[in-house]
């Protein structure tokens, strides 16, 4: 007996794979069969683009605030100003350009499907830092300022970097094979080595203090500033006796 062709189109075409099948499983005939690996697998590729829908364009919006000061950001000046005096990062414009770029043309990547690994990598990246830098002396919990939520779009990100953004996406159509375990731990070590990196090795330090000026020096400015005082002080008698 013949399946409706709207139910196998595709099965027929793709290559036999063996699927797992809990027990207690029954089939009437191979078209059951075939129907209910049909909606398994589309209720996965839904399930992928609810979090490229959601994570994608957030991070979209987080690096534009960063960049631009849309959506109620600092933009670049006023999150290179937190970058160097809160949490140490300089020059901060610059690091405050490499967050922005990373989270912005990440979320993008990641909302089409496009390149997912490195689209991972740059979102891991940016989560790695915030952890790193601002979230991590604060314990898990975002109630107390942690990384909890950091945590959750680390393991996100490494997920979809591994099972695939599923369709429709620009991976699915034109790079099938760019998803799997050896690509998101790839995408994982990229996006911790590329927070080290930028933060420890491309980090500049701070400024040094001014130095002291030296007892002699200060001893003649106070000598300056007190024969500057009595000056001014012996201008104003002048100047009222003058006017008696």
């Amino acid at each position: 007996m013949a399946c409706p062709p709207s139910a196998v189109s595709y099965l027929v075409r793709a290559p036999a794979k063996q699927v797992y099948e809990p027990p207690g499983r029954e089939y009437n005939d191979g078209c059951t069969r075939k129907q209910s690996l049909v909606r398994e697998e589309d209720q996965m590729e839904l399930g992928k683009l609810a979090v490229r829908g959601v994570v994608g364009p957030l991070f979209v919006g987080h690096g534009t605030q960063k960049l631009f000061g849309w959506f109620g950001g600092h933009g670049l000046e006023g999150t290179a100003g937190f970058f160097e005096q809160g949490i140490g990062l300089r020059p901060g414009k610059r690091h405050a350009t490499a967050a922005g770029l990373s989270e912005a043309v990440g979320g993008a990547l990641l909302t089409a499907g496009a390149l997912t690994p490195l689209a991972s990598s740059m979102i891991i990246g940016a989560m790695t830092t915030a952890i790193r830098k601002v979230h991590a002396p604060k314990g898990p919990w975002v109630t107390e300022g942690g990384w909890e939520y950091n945590g959750l779009i680390i393991a996100a990100a490494f997920a979809l970097a591994e099972s695939g953004p599923g369709k429709p996406s620009v991976d699915s159509a034109a790079f099938p094979k760019l998803k799997g375990t050896g690509w998101a731990l790839a995408a994982l070590a990229a996006g911790v080595a590329g927070s080290y990196l930028a933060t420890e090795y491309f980090n500049e330090p701070a400024p040094a203090e001014p130095a002291a000026p030296p007892a002699a020096d200060e001893a003649r400015f106070q000598r300056e500033a007190a024969e500057a005082a009595e000056a001014e002080a012996r201008f104003r008698r002048e100047s009222a006796s003058t006017e008696a």
